[in-house]
């Protein structure tokens, strides 16, 4: 445990303290959040992971149509919803189902960004969750989520041939993704401005003290997946540049992927960028020309799935409106520790070989939930000192002592940890490319051979997900190599 939390006993000052019952929730509610989601007994007396432990479980097993049916209604609300959905759609081959599951999420995103942006000029502010908990708040996907959203509509243009329909997706993925960094960067400032008005800023800090530091490495801040398939379909309509520009930044963000590498120098070797050339070369070796006539093949595969957040109580005290010092929990995620894992091994024309690392997505999510977290702890924090200053109030006119026991035991029960996340998101990403000879050739992965039929002088993508062990593949012709 880091130095700071020896700052648990950090108290409200008596003040601060006694303010809380008539404090406006101006600044307290996250500015991403648009108003308080449909209320249900799952939001207010338990928590997301739980209500989609069934379905995790059918999926990991590989039953993606069971998962589906055992989905919790309205549990994250209709964005969240969806996204669940569509991925365990795609995991399904329901391409229809899919496609209207993202569609519905990404209009839900849209409205709730315009409003958004309307709520933070005005002050916006959300009552219910200071009554409840943060599950009660209108759900706002963190960045990496939003990515996500978008590749697999990417995926959904490519399974129809078109290009332009994708590159369209593409670049609403990249503005999007500026765009919640932005909310969750006011987010963070309203977060830190509510403590310090508050007198909490050292109850959030011993809090925030218990949880581990964010890496803050490229790879769990942007996705070099999405990247990576942005440059390709640039390449493939022949936009070089911007090809480039993507190549450069999926290697900036995954430097130990020789096959990103690989692309970027070939794409300078054609545009005679000489002295950007040199310097991937020095780092990387010299990339060989492919011969006239050949084929491109682009193996991306999605393996396991993303870790599901947790719940934990930490303690923390104040000192009331009398001078008492009391002391509190708080119900917060969290994230267990993630195992590492091994490079996907294929075998293709009964020659091993190794997938590079593209996207940890267990790492974007960790990130996310630790820029998440001031914000959390505030209202937190916030919540049970007011929930205590209403039992006090409820109890000095309670003869019988119902209303004490109803608003004590409404309390407890009601803290629930925030646990939503997107759960059925793949937990990496890695990528195989090569040069190979025109024709039919044969791809094993998990005991399952996929023929893969590459034409000359053109790329040849396969998509895989081998979330359970089950192999769902689907692949298509791009533009020229």
């Amino acid at each position: 445990m880091k130095s700071a939390s020896r700052k648990a006993l950090a108290c409200v000052s008596r003040a601060s303290f006694s303010s809380v019952k008539t404090l406006t929730l101006a600044g307290l509610i996250s500015v991403g959040l648009v108003g308080c989601a449909n209320l249900s007994v799952q939001s207010l007396f338990s928590n997301y992971s739980a209500g989609m432990a069934d379905s995790r479980s059918l999926a990991q097993q590989g039953a993606f149509p069971d998962a589906i049916d055992a989905l919790p209604t309205g549990a994250g609300g209709e964005i969240l919803d969806e996204m669940e959905r569509a991925r365990l759609a795609l995991l399904s081959s329901d391409y229809p189902q899919m496609k209207e599951a993202l569609d519905m999420a990404d209009l839900a995103v849209k409205e709730q960004t315009n409003q958004a942006v309307i709520q933070i000029s005005e002050g916006f502010n959300q009552v219910g969750a200071l009554a409840s908990n943060d599950n009660m708040l209108t759900y706002v996907p963190p960045s990496y989520e939003l990515g996500f959203l978008h590749l697999y509509l990417v995926r959904h243009y490519l399974q129809k041939g078109d290009l332009q329909g994708a590159l369209v997706e593409v670049r609403r993925a990249k503005q999007i993704q500026e765009d919640a960094i932005k909310l969750r960067e006011k987010e963070q400032d309203l977060a830190r401005k509510s403590a310090s008005e508050n007198g909490i800023s050292d109850n959030v800090g011993a809090i925030l003290s218990r949880y581990p530091e964010s890496d803050n490495a490229l790879g769990s801040v942007q996705n070099a997946y999405l990247f990576y398939i942005s440059a390709l379909l640039y390449e493939a309509e022949g936009n070089l540049n911007s090809a480039f520009i993507d190549y450069n930044r999926a290697l900036a963000v995954a430097p130990d992927n020789q096959y990103v590498a690989e692309a970027a120098m070939r794409i300078a070797a054609k545009q005679g960028r000489k002295s950007e050339l040199k310097l991937l070369e020095k780092k990387y070796g010299k990339v060989s020309t492919p011969k006239k006539g050949s084929a491109k093949l682009v193996v991306l595969a999605e393996d396991g799935f993303v870790d599901a957040r947790l719940g934990w109580r930490l303690p923390f005290w104040v000192t009331d409106s009398n001078g008492n010092l009391e002391s509190f929990t708080v119900a917060l995620p969290y994230y267990a520790q993630s195992r590492g894992s091994q490079p996907q091994v294929i075998s293709l024309d009964g020659k091993g070989e190794k997938l590079e690392g593209l996207a940890d997505v267990n790492a974007m999510a960790r990130h996310a939930l630790n820029e998440a977290m001031p914000g959390m702890v505030v209202r937190q924090i916030l919540r049970v000192v007011a929930k205590n200053e209403f039992h006090k109030s409820a109890s000095k006119n309670d003869e019988s002592g119902l209303g004490s026991l109803i608003t004590s035991m409404y309390n407890a029960v009601s803290e629930q940890p925030d646990t939503r996340s997107w759960q059925t998101l793949p937990a990496r990403a890695s990528l195989f490319s090569e040069y190979l000879s025109a024709g039919e050739h044969k791809l094993q992965i998990n005991g399952k051979t996929i023929k893969v039929n590459l034409t000359p002088d053109r790329t040849t993508l396969l998509w895989l997900s081998t979330a359970s062990g089950e192999v769902v593949d689907w692949q298509g012709t791009l533009g020229g190599v």
